[in-house]
């Protein structure tokens, strides 16, 4: 089975910053003979604070990432908050992702799985990887055509996770592809006053060691100047190191 690879910037923030992303993705992709599928949210519900930026919203994200697809061919991959945004992004992207938080809540998931469209349930901070079996039948059940899994850390105290690697092969039982999500497992939710912090160095070791454990895919939020980024900037990847990540993940 191909390596998954999904990268992308946390938010919509511009249609230079899609531009900017999308076309290293698509040298890598020729470089490297990967598929990397091009992610970013068209809404940002669960931000910390109320201030902080959400997103450009549904129909303008949808039809900015739909110009992403036409002038780079990349696949695409957003994340969708409310059942009624299962519909419309299903017309546009190849990827729906069910947040972590949210990946219990039936009627999403059913939505989501009624698109006929692949479905990413990211495992919740507060479940183990056992416990995804319950999405996954949900989705499964309701129809979806492909599930996976992805494992972004457990909530270890406050402001803090830590990602119990042991997560990957339980799911594996579960469903053939679990990816690892490098970015935000290395968050500090809320840790930055009234926003997330996070620790980007260590995003290359998170993946290296979800490798060892069996992953299949590997999930990074990339922009070129993480420290300007509007969302999530602590712990994404910088854009120019993600070739580098790839390639070893690959060798």
């Amino acid at each position: 089975m191909a390596l998954q690879f999904i990268a992308g910037p946390c938010v919509i923030e511009s249609a230079e910053l899609l531009d900017c992303v999308a076309e290293r993705l698509v040298a890598i992709n020729r470089r490297l003979c990967v598929d990397i599928i091009f992610k970013a949210s068209f809404d940002k519900a669960n931000r910390t604070s109320v201030r902080s930026y959400r997103g450009v919203g549904l129909e303008k994200g949808l039809q900015m990432l739909s110009d992403v697809r036409s002038k780079w061919g990349l696949k695409l991959l957003t994340d969708i908050h409310e059942s009624c945004q299962a519909a419309p992004a299903g017309e546009v992207v190849d990827v729906i992702q069910i947040p972590a938080f949210l990946c219990r809540q039936t009627d999403l998931l059913t939505a989501a799985a009624r698109t006929g469209r692949t479905v990413n349930i990211k495992k919740a901070q507060f479940l183990s990887g056992a416990d995804m079996r319950y999405p996954y039948e949900k989705a499964m059940d309701a129809g979806a055509r492909e599930v996976w899994l992805t494992e972004r850390g457990n909530s270890f105290g406050y402001n803090n996770l830590v990602v119990d690697f042991r997560n990957i092969p339980d799911m594996l039982k579960i469903a053939p592809t679990v990816i690892m999500d490098c970015t935000h497992s290395v968050q500090r939710p809320g840790a930055a006053g009234g926003k997330t912090g996070g620790n980007r160095e260590f995003v290359p070791a998170m993946a290296l060691a979800a490798k060892a454990f069996g992953a299949t895919g590997y999930f990074f939020e990339v922009h070129p100047d993480p420290d300007r980024a509007l969302s999530d900037g602590p712990n994404m990847l910088r854009l120019e190191e993600l070739e580098t990540v790839i390639e070893t993940l690959i060798r």
